[in-house]
């Protein structure tokens, strides 16, 4: 009777280790993001936390699993929200260029950055990476209503993600949240212009990248 209150409170105290993790990542960086100052955060002993998480390395890692799993639930959940018809497009890339401007994000690419120059964390967090973007490839292909078999739509969907991420770089030093807007409502509309919902492709038009810059 005892065994299963000890196996939920197991699990409750990983979880808000993880969740503490992500804060700290998000809001303090890589470097400052030790084991000791998570478990100081949670209110937990060190002991305890290198019971669930032995290195820093298993506890960032898991804590990225985490992010994804929450990046994707977020992404399918909002799917029911989105407009039908005229306006789906900008609300499509305008919640994409959300997935990569939140705490989420910020926490991921601070791990990103630290993997650069270590071999051992890269090797953890490139299959993770690989994976969310085949998963945030294919829930935008859904979410605007392309055919990814469609070379011109997929280039796009890609370049979409690739418009998102670069925005969310973009947000982590200052507010950007205007520019940013404005972009959205530009490159919805080349969107709909290179290739109409429904997935047939029309003749690809050169798609004007100025308001970019």
């Amino acid at each position: 009777m005892t065994r299963e209150p000890k196996q939920d409170r197991s699990r409750v105290t990983r979880g808000h280790l993880l969740e503490v993790t992500i804060d700290c990542l998000a809001e303090l960086g890589w470097g400052a993001t030790t084991v000791s100052l998570v478990a100081q955060r949670a209110g937990v002993s060190r002991g305890a936390t290198q019971h669930h998480f032995p290195t820093r390395e298993d506890l960032i890692t898991a804590a990225l699993e985490v992010m994804f799993d929450a990046r994707m639930e977020q992404a399918r959940r909002e799917a029911t929200d989105l407009p039908t018809g005229e306006g789906r497009t900008e609300a499509v890339v305008s919640r994409l260029v959300d997935y990569y401007t939140g705490t989420l994000f910020k926490a991921a690419l601070q791990v990103w950055t630290a993997a650069a120059a270590d071999p051992e964390l890269r090797a953890r967090i490139v299959p993770l990476e690989e994976r969310f973007g085949r998963v945030a490839h294919r829930t935008a292909v859904e979410h605007f209503g392309f055919d990814d078999a469609d070379p011109v739509a997929h280039r796009l969907v890609q370049a979409t993600l690739d418009l998102a991420r670069g925005l969310g770089l973009a947000d982590v030093l200052t507010d950007d949240s205007k520019r940013r807007a404005e972009i959205v409502r530009q490159w919805a509309a080349q969107l709909d212009a290179a290739l109409p919902r429904g997935g047939r492709s029309v003749e690809p038009r050169r798609l004007d990248v100025a308001v970019l810059d």
